[in-house]
């Protein structure tokens, strides 16, 4: 209850935006059933086709009054995949990846122009380095050989020193996550890294000028009426009212939205065709609310700047050591692709699975049905399989994959539900929408064993490669 302590928003308010009738589950179960027990009386082909288009909304218990406002976001039927599959198939190859790293972290403008100079210096000493030594005479080699071994101590003293500067310059700059208390490198001021963020938010505002939806559509209204709702459905937290929340909703079909550091909200269209219903679109905002709350952005491009002037060293010895500079060069590679696959996509995956975290509980305190956060991402993984997409290794993306998104929500879901019943909301009615979906999903397969798209050969049709998290 402390968590909602200062929360204004009456329990009849939030019945009003997010409950509807509670009969509405028993209809809207037999009609999805009905639907599912058709399959097996149709053609192999007609399978494939309607688990590509007709296959129609998920589950239940969205607010009436914005279904009235938004076509995309209306139920038509409980545990079944949206029937928008033709919209997604435009952007399926991308994915859905929410807050891509350019959209995530904008860089201070002294850094794009610092972080080239350093590598250009790296680069120019460590070849300096290796045509001196080159050009020394046999001799003086021999010398600079036998000094080095006659100082070895001072030499090790000297490298020690450095590297004790670095760790203590990484502990002065550590600071505590808001909310969650991580400890993290923060190495930018966050109100400054706000200021720079305006840079980025004129980029898109140039690039979406003539795609953004005016504050009269019934598709910004929603998204407007959703932000609203999380933003003072937490706003106990400093750092979610310190920011004032703007909306942009881009008419684009790719599945995505993103909120910069400054509280600029971009949303498209294509997402608002991909969410089931309110809930899915409400923990989707509340996962890009978090990332620009948490200041994930600032940390991103801290730990990155840190990790790049560490390499500095290495990219230095690996110019000054190699005889040759294609032999440079093709060493310069491996080292930056050892640092982005060891380091910088694992922490994106570290920073993605906390925003997924605090997202949740944000949905909570508003009074979502948080089981709909995992459900959404087994529909992003059934897409693409739906597809034929090839699933890629997680340590290959920046973001974890959507089979153990799905397993990670689900064992954040009890306690999201505790936060929802602190915080006086409306009781849940109606079967879990992760039974509804995977059910649904069994009957599918089921029926349409054996069956398979015609003129597919990327995968055996009788054996469906379909992975579900359990629930």
């Amino acid at each position: 209850r402390n968590r909602c302590q200062n929360l204004d928003l009456s329990r009849n308010t939030r019945n009003w935006f997010l409950t509807g009738n509670p009969d509405s589950y028993r209809n809207l179960i037999g009609k999805g059933l009905r639907c599912l027990s058709d399959v097996p009386h149709t053609s192999g082909q007609e399978v494939y086709r309607n688990a590509n288009h007709s296959l129609g909304r998920f589950f239940s218990q969205s607010s009436q009054a914005l279904g009235e406002k938004i076509p995309s976001l209306l139920v038509s039927s409980v545990g079944q995949l949206p029937r928008h599959l033709a919209a997604w198939n435009i952007q399926i190859n991308r994915s859905f990846h929410t807050s891509p790293s350019l959209q995530a972290a904008p860089v201070p403008l002294f850094w794009i122009i610092v972080k080239p100079a350093q590598k250009l210096f790296a680069i120019i000493l460590g070849r300096s380095i290796r045509n001196w030594w080159k050009a020394l005479p046999p001799n003086k080699r021999e010398l600079f050989k036998e000094s080095a071994r006659k100082n070895k101590w001072k030499i090790l003293l000297g490298v020690s020193s450095l590297g004790v500067v670095f760790i203590m310059f990484y502990f002065t700059h550590l600071e505590e996550t808001p909310i969650t208390g991580r400890a993290r490198l923060l190495v930018f001021g966050k109100e400054h890294f706000r200021e720079l963020s305006q840079m980025e938010y004129d980029m898109w505002m140039e690039q979406f000028k003539s795609q953004m939806l005016p504050e009269t559509d019934a598709r910004y209204q929603v998204v407007e009426r959703v932000v609203g709702h999380l933003s003072e459905s937490n706003k106990d937290i400093p750092q979610v009212s310190a920011l004032k929340w703007v909306i942009h909703v881009v008419d684009e079909p790719g599945v995505n939205a993103f909120v910069l550091p400054n509280g600029q909200v971009f949303v498209f269209t294509g997402l608002l065709d991909a969410v089931s219903d309110i809930h899915q679109l409400s923990f989707i905002l509340g996962h890009e609310i978090a990332h620009a709350v948490l200041e994930h952005a600032a940390e991103k491009a801290s730990l990155v700047h840190f990790l790049d002037f560490l390499s500095l060293i290495f990219l230095t010895m690996i110019w000054a050591i190699c005889p040759r500079d294609s032999l440079a060069v093709v060493g310069q590679w491996i080292q930056s692709k050892l640092q982005e696959f060891m380091f910088d996509r694992p922490y994106s995956r570290t920073l993605e699975a906390e925003a997924d975290k605090v997202g949740l509980q944000f949905a909570a305190k508003a009074c979502v049905d948080v089981r709909a956060s995992s459900v959404f991402w087994q529909q992003m993984e059934l897409a693409e399989a739906i597809q034929g997409q090839p699933k890629l290794p997680e340590w290959l993306s920046t973001h974890p994959s959507h089979e153990n998104r799905a397993e990670h929500l689900d064992r954040l879901i009890p306690q999201a539900l505790k936060i929802r019943e602190s915080c006086n909301c409306p009781s849940l009615s109606g079967p879990d929408p992760r039974l509804i979906f995977k059910l649904n999903m069994q009957r599918l397969l089921e029926s349409s064993k054996g069956r398979g798209p015609p003129n597919s050969t990327k995968q055996d049709p009788s054996k469906p490669k379909l992975d579900f998290p359990h629930t």
